[in-house]
């Protein structure tokens, strides 16, 4: 990769954290771009309607273009189509949130979601995220489909979460993450407690076509009303649901990515 490709896609990722926008100064400094090309790929970023200034010569922040364009290209792979009736059915069973991520070559994307409940307490988080696969239910989901030392090379590669930035109950090392995935073979499926955010649970199963893990089912809410006992009653529903969507995702060309340099 060239390095002023490297840099402007570097700028792109770092803005998306922070919507409300970044002066030139800061990006330049956190990124370790010098000043002058900073403002010059920014500058060529605007052209393209990448990126906006707030106000004349304030803070730099995304546009709206590379949400478009990733909802176009989830449109055009048939994946909402596919899925979403799924996920609504599953939404309403539980009355919790219900997520679908793809696997994406090393890496596992939230791509879509239906909410179940409509009143109260509601976690939501955005789509389009890759999964911290060490201490989300769709991580150790996908990481159960594999041998230890696949999985470990994939959490190796993107780190574990720390506590401080997840759960309590996020696992730091490799003998606490290989209790939950073993335990997780066991079940079929995986589940959390507090350890994606303080004060929620999730549970989660891989979609598979052919043997192949192609992506994940999970269930997520706050855990004073989704508690570990109800997730594992969720379990039968969420199983079906997962087996039901892998016959059916052959038509999506977004399902079934090899892992990146395996295909």
């Amino acid at each position: 990769m060239s390095l002023a490709l490297d840099r402007g896609l570097s700028l792109l990722e770092h803005l998306a954290e922070h919507p409300d926008g970044l002066p030139l100064f800061s990006m330049a400094t956190e990124l370790d771009i010098p000043l002058g090309t900073c403002h010059r790929l920014l500058t060529e970023l605007q052209q393209r309607g990448y990126v906006r200034q707030t106000r004349k010569q304030g803070d730099y922040a995304l546009t709206t273009k590379i949400v478009s364009m990733g909802l176009g290209y989830l449109s055009r792979s048939g994946i909402v189509d596919i899925a979403e009736p799924l996920l609504d059915r599953l939404a309403q069973s539980s009355g919790e949130l219900v997520r679908l991520s793809i696997v994406d070559g090393e890496q596992l994307v939230w791509v879509a979601k239906a909410q179940g409940t409509r009143q109260g307490l509601r976690y939501d988080p955005d789509m389009g995220m890759a999964a911290r696969l060490s201490c989300t239910a769709s991580g150790h989901a996908w990481l159960l489909t594999m041998s230890d030392e696949e999985a470990l090379t994939l959490v190796t590669q993107q780190g574990f979460g720390k506590p401080k930035d997840y759960g309590p109950k996020a696992p730091v090392t490799v003998k606490a993450l290989l209790g939950y995935l073993h335990a997780a073979r066991v079940r079929g499926y995986a589940l959390i407690d507090e350890v994606f955010a303080p004060g929620m649970t999730a549970i989660a199963a891989p979609v598979f076509r052919k043997r192949e893990a192609i992506g994940v089912i999970s269930i997520a809410g706050p855990r004073q009303r989704l508690t570990p006992e109800k997730l594992h009653q969720l379990a039968p529903l969420l199983l079906n649901t997962a087996a039901e969507l892998g016959p059916m995702s052959s038509s999506s060309s977004l399902f079934g990515r090899p892992p990146l340099g395996k295909g």
